[in-house]
């Protein structure tokens, strides 16, 4: 499915994040993404943890300015790169690349956001979306059970904590499988 991507030419066409954002999104949807900026930390834990990282990893997220699961989660994926010299992340539009976007179906809709992990090498490593496991089981509370879902509300401060938590665990286990993985080893020598 994701092999034979041109992979260098897809991420050099993804813009950084504020740049995404720029060329993406209004104004309300840039403040709807920076009010959930504003609220996210990395524990020092979790800084020390991205610090540490030793392989190169180019991060893809296919977004939507306009997608709330992309609000919440897309300044997440900003902390984590943004504390690690190691992460390279890039954000495309999902309408950008139509065959990527067809490619990255998730439960056969154009789900957003989809993060594409690769390696130095450009080899793909891990698809991840459309939510973590935290928001899937808010969502489940909310819909699944007596209560009734009242409409649009940002997560609160112990939900985007866990959130933030589950996709640095994603970013470790690619980066403990990048470090384990032979190639890669023999590559560095280690």
């Amino acid at each position: 499915m994701l092999e034979g991507l041109a992979w260098p030419a897809i991420f050099a066409g993804a813009l950084p994040y504020d740049g995404f954002l720029q060329r993406y999104g209004t104004e309300e949807q840039r403040r709807r993404w920076a009010a959930v900026d504003e609220r996210l930390r990395l524990t020092p834990e979790q800084r020390e943890l991205l610090a540490g990282f030793t392989r190169d990893m180019h991060v893809l997220c296919l977004a939507g300015a306009w997608c709330g699961d992309c609000v919440n989660q897309g300044p997440m994926l900003r902390h984590i790169a943004a504390a690690s010299p190691r992460i390279a992340l890039r954000l495309l539009d999902r309408e950008a690349e139509p065959g990527l976007r067809d490619a990255l179906s998730i439960n056969g809709g154009h789900r957003v956001p989809a993060v594409v992990f690769l390696s130095e090498d450009w080899q793909p490593c891990a698809i991840a979306g459309d939510r973590v496991v935290a928001f899937y089981r808010q969502m489940a509370r909310d819909r699944l059970g007596p209560a009734c879902p009242t409409g649009i509300v940002p997560p609160g401060e112990a939900l985007l904590a866990e959130a933030l938590g589950q996709w640095v665990m994603e970013f470790e286990r690619v980066q403990l499988m990048l470090r384990l993985t032979g190639r890669l080893r023999e590559k560095h020598d280690d």
